[in-house]
């Protein structure tokens, strides 16, 4: 797989980014300058590229956030569910 196509995505991929909301920031702005068309072809792929790794790695942070509020439990009859996290256990 060539280089460019490994890291499209990858919530592992470095962003340079140090917060959910500084990603999502950046991600709005690349999303509102490819809706305009103001950037030539190569400015465009560069910047769905980057807005791919922004999403990858906001998905991430969205689905650590979630495992730390939610719990899976297995019950009794071999059945799953979720139960909301209780900070107060």
């Amino acid at each position: 797989m060539p280089a460019a196509e490994k890291n499209i995505a990858d919530p592992n991929n470095s962003t340079n980014v140090s917060s959910f909301e500084q990603a999502l920031k950046e991600l709005e702005a690349i999303v509102r300058k490819l809706e305009s068309g103001s950037g030539d072809l190569e400015g465009s792929i560069r910047d769905y590229v980057r807005g791919t790794e922004l999403m990858g790695f906001c998905q991430k942070k969205l689905a650590d956030a979630r495992l730390k509020v939610e719990s899976i439990l297995k019950l009794p009859d071999g059945s799953t569910t979720v139960k909301p996290f209780d900070a107060e256990s």
